[in-house]
């Protein structure tokens, strides 16, 4: 009788470990803002490794926008491939554990938009296809950048 107490504690308290780590996997950390956006607390490194994410998501864009303008679909595949989901292979995962659950969703999304361009210039290989592609995927630059802010931690 007495085990049964010991492992319904034990599962008790196992439970409100996994329901605190996946509620801060969903929440993330996050503050408030001295705007409408979420401000997203981060360590000064984290900070600076999302930003150069950025920045290469912006690089990639530009230099696809710029193939496509070439009608050059090989080059196209190339960047966006770099740009897509084998990106985020070295992703810390306590990283990934301090962002919130939506800005999570638009990352791998836009990754995953990269991997669609790859796909379809090589398949399509049609620069007007891809071009909307890349616009679409500019959203969700747009909308993270409209509803996020990355604060470096005090």
């Amino acid at each position: 009788m007495q085990n049964v107490k010991v492992l319904k504690a034990i599962i008790i308290m196992l439970a409100i470990a996994l329901i605190a780590v996946a509620y801060k996997f969903t929440k993330g950390s996050v503050a408030p803002s001295n705007d409408t956006r979420i401000a997203v607390v981060l360590s000064k490194d984290e900070r600076n490794l999302i930003l150069k994410e950025m920045r290469n998501f912006l690089i990639s864009v530009q230099g696809v926008s710029e193939a496509i303008s070439n009608n050059d679909m090989h080059q196209v595949a190339k960047l966006s491939t770099e740009a897509g989901m084998k990106a985020e292979e070295n992703a810390p995962g306590a990283l990934l554990a301090k962002i919130p659950l939506e800005m999570k969703k638009l990352g791998f999304d836009t990754r995953q938009k990269f991997d669609q361009i790859s796909a379809d210039a090589t398949t399509l290989k049609d620069p007007l296809h891809s071009r909307k592609q890349l616009d679409a995927l500019m959203k969700n630059c747009i909308a993270c950048h409209a509803s996020y802010q990355l604060v470096e931690a005090k």
